[in-house]
């Protein structure tokens, strides 16, 4: 965003007070009393969920209105041909909205069909790997109940798992993907049934000693729903029915939806060297095909909708309309990382933390989600009780397609900039703007005779270590050199900042760098000042790329 030619002059009556030591505080000196629905206060949360309007859930409406072109224009660069995404904070939807089509082409060549069906916000969507989510649920159920420790041996409830060298690796390294297990393999070509493939998974070896590296597989989870079946004596689309989906009223998730359904469903990918031409209403993936199309690594349909009421139960400790299918300490422990040892992959019981591929802005510490090959993205912030759902069919016709990963960080940090920020000021503040390789300057021009202090205050949430956000000084304007330290990572909440100046100063400015991919959900500067002795110099501060913001 960017802002031609604004000014912004400086708040002399304040910075005298600031430069005097006159007031304590940001909020005293702004008369800021805080906002009831600000990022990282979202205020009270609705126990199930309802439809209301942006802000009734705590959100601007613009960014959330932005979401529309951002999908559109993914649609056109035929990223996916439809879509339906979800908005939800404090358990209100602020944004269902549906985009264009669920059925569109008859082959991998992108016939278009004679009949092809828009895409609805009840369309039924394969969710891929968010499918992971249901199976480890369904794990950490039976570990509630005492059937199994997270540090057991796999092999102790499936001892044919023992076997090539396995017989160490616990239904922890499973559930975090640190058991040593390769990506995949093509069990569909393997084996004459469910129970031939199962096995064939059972015994596979490993890549790497378990618990050593860090592999995201679908081993992991097609043995962990072996231990569930195991451990629980149902099949998995049976005990995910009765103590997941049942329970908390999710009647359009299922695995191995009816025939009567195809209608809702949206078509998958082409796919002859299955045998199976266009998909639609099996699931996609080939291994969870063969496996009879109940797997522990793919296999479910869902809606928007649903999905956002496991999300909501996530964010309400585990408990949804009365019903409840995890103890909040469960809750609790699916947000903490596991796998601080591999950096980057950040990952509780089943659930992802802290992605910025798709996460982008809502990317915290315990930001849970996951994403589906058929092109799905779930994320659920708590510290903001903000749910955000994107289903798309990106693989129909084909695989061979534009990433989603690009509207999925879009839609994630359009949603996260609904957000407010609490402004204490209700002119605003400066903010620097989204953007991969982004390089945002706020300037002024000064006279330092003699060394002087740059004070501002600051809120930012800018991604550690790889986005940065400096303060420079020129005495040509050519030359650039940094003053104090750069910022990355939290401010926590908004704090004042001093940064010595040296004499001589000519130019300052304010610079915001971003790599090429994952912003955070921003750098806003508020009250730049110049204090020299107790005197102000007078200054007034331009950009094209900072914009003045009061949320």
């Amino acid at each position: 965003m960017k802002n031609k030619g604004v000014k912004f002059v400086l708040w002399v009556g304040c910075i005298i007070l600031l430069a005097a030591g006159a007031i304590p505080s940001l909020a005293f000196a702004s008369g800021y009393h805080g906002h009831p629905s600000s990022w990282d206060a979202p205020g009270k949360s609705s126990a199930v969920l309802h439809k209301g309007t942006p802000a009734s859930a705590g959100m601007s409406q613009g960014p959330l209105t932005d979401i529309d072109r951002a999908v559109n224009d993914a649609i056109a660069q035929k990223a996916m041909p439809g879509a339906v995404v979800l908005v939800a904070r404090k358990g209100t939807i602020a944004k269902e909205q549906a985009y264009g089509y669920a059925y569109r082409y008859t082959d991998n060549q992108f016939t278009e069909a004679s009949a092809p069906v828009l895409a609805k916000t009840n369309t039924i969507y394969d969710i891929a790997s968010i499918s992971k989510l249901f199976t480890s649920i369904a794990a950490m159920q039976l570990f509630e109940k005492r059937k199994f420790a997270l540090d057991d041996p796999v092999a102790k409830y499936i001892p044919v798992f023992a076997e090539n060298g396995k017989e160490n690796v616990t239904i922890r390294q499973l559930l975090t993907h640190t058991s040593g297990f390769e990506a995949g393999i093509p069990v569909y070509k393997m084996g004459t049934s469910r129970k031939d493939r199962l096995e064939i998974v059972l015994k596979h070896g490993l890549q790497n000693p378990p618990g050593t590296a860090y592999t995201y597989s679908d081993l992991n989870m097609i043995t962990l729903g072996v231990l569930v079946e195991v451990v629980s004596g149902q099949r998995l689309d049976a005990y995910v029915k009765t103590h997941i989906t049942a329970p908390l009223g999710m009647r359009d998730t299922m695995y191995n939806p009816p025939a009567s359904l195809k209608a809702r469903i949206a078509a998958t990918e082409f796919q002859p060297w299955t045998g199976r031409g266009m998909i639609r209403g099996q699931v996609h993936d080939e291994n969870a095909w063969a496996l009879d199309g109940v797997a522990g690594h793919a296999g479910v349909f869902s809606t928007a909708h649903d999905l956002a009421i496991l999300a909501q139960t996530i964010l309400q400790n585990g408990k949804y309309a009365g019903a409840r299918i995890l103890k909040p300490e469960t809750v609790r422990l699916m947000e903490q990382n596991m796998n601080s040892a591999f950096p980057g992959d950040d990952h509780g019981p089943g659930f992802e933390l802290n992605q910025g591929w798709y996460m982008d802005a809502l990317s915290d510490t315990n930001t849970m989600g996951h994403t589906g090959y058929t092109g799905t993205s779930m994320v659920i912030s708590p510290k903001n009780q903000t749910t955000v759902i994107l289903l798309t069919n990106r693989v129909h016709p084909t695989r061979d397609t534009v990433s989603t990963n690009g509207i999925r960080r879009s839609v994630a940090r359009l949603a996260a900039d609904a957000i407010p920020v609490a402004v204490p000021d209700k002119h605003g503040a400066w903010f620097a703007g989204y953007g991969d390789n982004r390089k945002a300057v706020l300037e002024a021009d000064v006279d330092l005779k003699r060394p002087a202090f740059l004070r501002f205050w600051t809120w930012y949430r800018i991604e550690q270590n790889a986005d940065f956000g400096k303060v420079e000084v020129s005495t040509d304007g050519k030359n650039w050199t940094k003053a104090g330290n750069a910022l990355t990572g939290s401010s926590g909440n908004w704090r004042q900042m001093s940064i010595p100046l040296p004499a001589g100063t000519k130019h300052i400015r304010f610079v915001y760098e971003t790599d090429g991919s994952v912003n955070g959900r921003g750098w806003y500067v508020l009250h730049p000042s110049i204090v020299s002795h107790g005197k102000i110099a007078k200054v007034s501060f331009t950009s094209r790329d900072w914009t003045l913001r009061n949320r």
